[in-house]
């Protein structure tokens, strides 16, 4: 699939809820069989939220940036993977994290896109874990120069 235009949207739960919790809702909820009280949490409200938007203005995607560095809740519908709708959130989902001064961020992925990851410069760590049921590895990105940690 050929990439297409998109508008990123940056902002607080209380902005983008609606658009992000719809996809979070197809993507992880239906497809994948999360349960939705693992799906939705208390820390939505502390977190930085990225909203992809097609030609049409519908959500296609969605991540968001806790406090601590970790990026959640990547998902991309699938009538737009591999359109680069996932690289654009992860590279907003950075640069976020980098301008709020992290020295890494990291993320668990579902063990099916560690090369998505991977690609972006992401390095896998740890062991094979479950999480909602669905296997999980740990993957960090270094933003500054020095000794990993």
């Amino acid at each position: 699939m050929k990439e297409i235009p998109l508008r990123i949207e940056i902002g607080d739960w209380a902005s983008l809820s609606r658009d992000a919790a719809s996809v979070r809702q197809t993507v992880f909820v239906e497809e994948q069989g999360v349960p939705p009280e693992l799906e939705m949490d208390d820390m939505d409200a502390q977190c930085v939220h990225v909203v992809a938007y097609g030609p049409d203005d519908e959500p296609l995607g969605t991540g968001r940036l806790l406090p601590d560095g970790h990026i959640g809740r990547m998902a991309v519908h699938q009538r737009a993977r591999g359109a680069g709708v996932g690289g654009a959130i992860l590279g907003a989902l950075i640069e976020v994290g980098r301008d709020a001064g992290h020295e890494e961020l990291l993320l668990n992925a579902q063990t099916h896109a560690t090369g998505f990851y991977q690609a972006q410069g992401f390095v896998a760590f740890g062991e094979t874990f479950l999480d909602a049921g669905l296997p999980h590895v740990a993957m960090r990105l270094r933003l500054i120069d020095g000794p990993a940690a």
